[in-house]
């Protein structure tokens, strides 16, 4: 087949790095892949340079870009149609909401006759509570639109098949214009990362004695990290040895340096950077434990990833979360935006710490191959054949 792949951008994160193991997972397979995407600045890093590595066409349009704009929106939408006519791909899946909407409106209007599969995956919903009521009006209103335009919506978790339904996205076709299908990714490096707690904790300088409760995720809006911090005085007198280990960047960072500077916690929270998503599995042997406060996410990749690295997880109860974090089984849930609930689970987990090691093994077991990227290619390929079939 011949598939053209279709995402805003390529910074460092989970629905990047998806796409990017479909697409390399797609072209061992033999088939013809391209992927469509906009600029990537920003401080969260881009994945450009693995994508143009993965032994697939990579196009980018300068006007394929995050924020709204009436000029390049449309310019992006003439772009992809273009593209579409001229390629003639078999099958156009999109990701992210900007991609998802013009995509799938571009593809879905080539003449019938030339009108590819149209595939989009849900990564994370972008209409949420935590968002003015216009901004989630619009949005809504343009994923009801863009769900007539499509032959497929591939969800990362079932909650968000849930969601949509329940705002009217794709009710008219019911249930079955969804499918979970949950992130794959390389789970060899995860399970065997091939480098020690100890060692990863002296290079971080973090002390070998320390309880480390790890975040993986972007420093900025609604990750949680301020969450965190307002737990923080109750944790480090609850567990006298924890340690907060921040894993990734973002436009929150020097804020929150700020903020524990000035409450003399410096010294208790290592913050990493930027760091490729290669070099994650081998910062998770550090951990005792990953705690994801995010107020929204699909399913967040940095659970499943703790999980495969036998670490418990502590998250709020968003989105897919407890799809992963089985409460008392792989981790504990909190309700989302509750400190004190979170705090509290991160204070259990510690306090028994042969259970902690209990369902981090657990969760390893139990993540092995449902979030493997080759059981996730394998069953978007099969995605494929079945509405090619029809």
């Amino acid at each position: 087949m011949k598939i053209l792949h279709i995402i805003t951008r390529l910074i460092v994160g989970g629905a990047q790095e998806n796409t990017l193991l479909t697409c390399e997972g797609l072209a061992r397979r033999g088939h013809e892949v391209m992927l469509l995407t906009g600029p990537s600045p920003g401080p969260e890093g881009t994945l450009m340079q693995r994508a143009r590595a993965g032994g697939y066409r990579v196009i980018v349009t300068p006007h394929l870009v995050r924020s709204p704009h009436a000029w390049h929106d449309g310019a992006a939408y003439w772009a992809i149609k273009k593209l579409v006519r001229e390629t003639s791909p078999d099958v156009v899946h999109t990701h992210s909401s900007k991609a998802g909407i013009l995509g799938r409106a571009a593809a879905w209007n080539v003449r019938r006759s030339d009108r590819p599969l149209v595939v989009h995956t849900v990564h994370g919903l972008p209409f949420h509570p935590w968002q003015g009521r216009a901004a989630h009006r619009l949005w809504v209103g343009l994923e009801r639109w863009a769900a007539r335009r499509c032959d497929k919506i591939i969800c990362v978790a079932d909650a968000m098949t849930k969601q949509a339904l329940a705002a009217g996205v794709g009710r008219e076709r019911g249930a079955g214009l969804f499918t979970t299908i949950y992130s794959g990714m390389e789970v060899g490096p995860f399970i065997s990362p091939g480098v020690t707690g100890a060692e990863v904790r002296r290079r971080l300088n973090i002390p070998p004695t320390a309880f480390v409760y790890g975040t993986i995720a972007r420093l900025q809006p609604l990750k949680g990290h301020d969450d965190l911090v307002a737990g923080a005085q109750r944790l480090f007198a609850a567990v006298p040895d924890a340690h907060l280990l921040w894993v990734g960047d973002g436009v929150y960072r020097s804020r929150l340096e700020q903020t524990l500077q000035q409450h003399g916690w410096r010294d208790r929270v290592t913050l990493t950077g930027l760091v490729a998503p290669g070099e994650v599995p081998g910062l998770l042997p550090a951990m005792d434990a990953l705690v994801h406060p995010s107020y929204r996410e699909g399913l967040a990749r940095a659970l499943p990833q703790a999980l495969l690295g036998g670490v418990p997880v502590i998250s709020y109860d968003c989105d897919g979360a407890a799809e992963v974090c089985i409460q008392g089984k792989t981790g504990f849930l909190a309700a989302t935006g509750d400190v004190t609930a979170l705090t509290t689970a991160m204070v259990r987990i510690a306090s028994d710490r042969h259970n902690a090691r209990a369902m981090g093994a657990y969760g390893q077991n139990f993540c092995v191959e449902r979030f493997s990227a080759e059981v996730m290619v394998q069953r978007i390929e099969a995605l494929y054949s079945e509405l090619a079939a029809t």
